[in-house]
């Protein structure tokens, strides 16, 4: 029991790690695309690519149809990771730079594990609520330092963003355990497929031709990766090794999305926010041992 357990816990790091690999070129993508997409668009065209994607995954395996208990989890999750957090952090981009973002997500451990007790049922150690809370105060710390009547609109709609992204972590992980990690992702795209297509149809663009290649190339990533497959790993890392302690792999996310930024974006990366993501992972060792 102990080895199936052990193993299980494992098997959720490497699906948590990969996850948030495919998580961390998120902002960088959608920066690029809220150039010339409107942040709205953007989000509605994702998450009906996605949906398509989804649905046909559904059909060719043949998923039964969630029950009727699942619908308002599913729904939860909809309203969370489909609409509410690409949305928020789409506006948030055109007040703040990709990085600036980014660094916001150092919080999104912290209200994954606090929506895992309260929807999850788990009860981490109480030491590691110290490391969860010193990760996310490296991060405000860095708003602070930066002056947030630099942009408050950008900064909080990137706390609101973070979150509502860390309901619908905690509600997806729980529900994957009887759902399953895909079919989560894959139902509440679906769910959200009559809202998306209409918006997206009613706000596509009337000329194309001025859309740059970069734009589309963040469209794709962020429709395929971030909104899907990305999904995928990070559910079932959650539910096969716990919402609270996986969870703290999202510590690793700046440090990965501020490498992206400066080298596809060529945004300037200052000590500031080096210090910060140095902090925050340094975190993540840490509170993984209390996590249980």
């Amino acid at each position: 029991m102990i080895r199936n357990d052990t193993t299980a816990s494992a098997n959720g790091w490497i699906n948590g790690f990969i996850g948030v690999l495919i998580f961390s070129g998120s902002m960088p993508a959608t920066r690029v695309a809220v150039l010339d997409f409107h942040p709205v668009f953007l989000t509605t065209a994702r998450a009906s690519i996605a949906g398509l994607l989804g649905l046909i995954l559904l059909l060719i395996f043949r998923e039964k149809r969630p029950a009727k208990d699942q619908l308002l989890p599913l729904l939860i999750v909809s309203l969370g990771v489909v609409i509410g957090f690409p949305l928020l952090s789409a506006i948030a981009l055109r007040y703040i730079t990709s990085a600036h973002s980014i660094v916001f997500l150092g919080m999104l451990p912290l209200t994954t594990a606090i929506f895992g007790v309260i929807r999850g049922g788990e009860r981490p150690k109480p030491v590691f609520w110290l490391f969860s809370l010193a990760g996310s105060l490296f991060v405000v710390g860095f708003a602070v330092m930066q002056g947030l009547t630099a942009s408050p609109e950008g900064d909080i709609l990137m706390l609101l963003a973070v979150l509502i992204c860390g309901l619908g972590y905690a509600e997806g992980a729980k529900l994957s355990r009887t759902l399953g990690g895909w079919q989560v992702i894959s139902w509440a795209l679906v769910l959200s497929l009559p809202l998306t297509i209409t918006a997206g149809l009613f706000l596509l663009p009337d000329d194309l031709s001025g859309i740059h290649s970069e734009a589309w190339a963040g469209l794709g990533y962020v429709s395929l990766f971030s909104m899907l497959i990305g999904f995928i790993f990070w559910y079932r890392g959650l539910a096969q090794g716990g919402i609270a302690a996986v969870g703290q792999l999202q510590l690793l996310q700046p440090f990965f999305g501020l490498t992206l930024a400066a080298t596809l974006l060529h945004e300037q990366i200052s000590s500031g926010m080096l210090v910060v993501t140095v902090g925050v992972i340094g975190c993540v060792a840490a509170s993984k041992k209390f996590a249980r």
